[in-house]
């Protein structure tokens, strides 16, 4: 006999969405059921942004280490012999990690009373739903529904995913030997995060980038040192280049590309990676039966994430850019909310981005170039982390980084942050809550910053706008 549930709030997707959506829901008192067809924590913590930086972390550590045994260090350090890579045993730790955060989010879960069903839910219309479980099927017709069905690799055509010589990004992080060379296709921050990892571990790197620079979405100042990182680390970058056809072998892969220049070449690598975005999971699950609107390829929501049908709701890459797991933590909690009663809404002044590139990149609200096209005058300072004494004592003072701030001219209110250089994904907090708070420059710059730290970078950069910068010399 079908079990039939029917409680307050039924959230598809146990990723950093809905799983947040769900503890919150909880916690204000609401029957919840969770329904996820994998394991908790979604793409993001089992196959994406926790793993990688794992694997990422791991790399650099490597190479460190490797280049103590080969390169005289000005910290008086070395080794006498190269470090030994064991691939699989790095591997294993990563899913050691993830293991454990999985296994801690189903604990939040059941501490918060949520009901969660492991299996795959479709719709039949807004608000029923089956979900097929190894013991049977269960049928939930709930009050309100939160979608938070996450996204997936983006194929191209000719080049599918076989998962052993043509990869996706959830292939590469659960490779237990070291490709000797990969193709990447797509200069993006998933493959480049991915590249550069693979490269300080010893693999031969080449990225494949149909546009004329990297990390689109990026200004140019931002992404010149990571443009010079690639260099230093010996990857090879083909822009304007287009991935044409590709071939597998048992022991490797042709790639045909279409050079810049009109030209046609075939690459040989031990793999290929394929990177070149995600686009929202809306397959499978019964979305055009429930009678909701799209737009494009996304759910179309409103500024409550309502979707065009009373009590459904759609959360994370679901909706739209930008697919980042911290905005659909904000939206789910948002909205668990909202279902109780309270009042409040989806708009939020900022969204960080982050990429974990060597150096990393940081980028809090408007761009000089968008900020002069919404506000005419503005103010643009940066200050470089040659310049810091923390950086100068991590030895990342070399990176070419800064932090950069963008303010109104005529209020000094502060418009935009970005950051450049080694760890500089720490920066983020206090860069989007300037943004959040409506800072101007003056709150910054009198905003007393432990020393050393690199966060006084930030302060620095607003004196530079103020006119009046203590560490480096004034311009003019």
């Amino acid at each position: 006999m079908t079990q039939t549930l029917t409680p307050d709030v039924l959230v598809v997707g146990g990723g950093p969405g809905g799983y947040p959506a769900a503890i919150r829901a909880g916690q204000l008192g609401l029957d919840t059921v969770l329904v996820e067809a994998d394991r908790l924590g979604g793409t993001c913590l089992i196959r994406g942004c926790i793993p990688s930086k794992a694997v990422i972390h791991a790399a650099s550590e490597y190479s460190h280490m490797a280049k103590a045994a080969t390169l005289a260090s000005p910290m008086g350090i070395s080794l006498s012999a190269p470090p030994n890579l064991d691939y699989a045993a790095m591997t294993g730790w990563k899913d050691g990690i993830v293991d454990n955060l999985s296994n801690g989010v189903a604990g939040l879960l059941k501490a918060a009373k949520v009901k969660t069903i492991n299996g795959w839910a479709k719709f039949s219309n807004a608000k029923t739903c089956t979900v097929s479980t190894p013991d049977g099927e269960i049928l939930i017709q709930p009050k309100n529904v939160i979608l938070a069905c996450g996204s997936h690799e983006t194929e191209i055509p000719g080049f599918e995913f076989d998962g052993d010589r043509i990869l996706s990004s959830r292939h590469v992080l659960d490779l237990t030997d070291l490709p000797t060379s990969i193709g990447i296709i797509g200069a993006g921050y998933i493959g480049l995060e991915l590249g550069f990892a693979l490269s300080k571990l010893g693999s031969a790197v080449t990225f494949i980038e149909a546009a004329k620079n990297i990390l689109p979405g990026y200004d140019a100042e931002l992404t010149r040192p990571v443009a010079s990182s690639l260099k230093q680390h010996d990857i090879e970058l083909l822009l304007g280049a287009k991935a044409k056809s590709v071939e597998s072998f048992s022991n490797g892969v042709d790639l045909k590309i279409e050079t810049a220049e009109g030209e046609q070449q075939t690459l040989s690598f031990d793999k290929v990676l394929v990177a070149v975005g995600r686009k929202p999971a809306i397959e499978g699950w019964g979305v055009e039966t429930m009678g909701i609107d799209m737009d494009s390829r996304f759910i179309k929501v409103d500024d409550r994430c309502q979707t065009s049908m009373s009590g459904v709701f759609a959360i994370g890459d679901l909706v739209g850019e930008p697919m980042l797991a911290h905005k659909a933590t904000a939206q789910g909690e948002c909205v668990a909310e909202i279902i109780s009663g309270k009042k409040r809404r989806f708009a939020p002044v900022a969204i960080p981005s982050v990429c974990f590139t060597d150096p990393e990149i940081v980028s809090v609200g408007l761009s000089p170039e968008q900020a002069k096209r919404e506000h005419g005058d503005v103010m643009i300072s940066k200050f470089p982390f040659a310049a810091s004494g923390r950086a100068m004592a991590m030895d990342a003072s070399d990176s070419k980084g800064f932090v950069r701030i963008i303010a109104r001219q005529n209020d000094h209110v502060v418009l935009g942050i970005q950051a450049v250089g080694a760890h500089v994904a720490e920066l983020s907090g206090e860069f989007v809550l300037a943004l959040e708070m409506g800072a101007v420059l003056e709150d910054l710059a009198q905003t007393i910053h432990a020393h050393p730290t690199l966060s006084e970078a930030g302060a620095e950069a607003a004196l530079a706008a103020l006119g009046h910068p203590i560490h480096i010399a004034q311009r003019g």
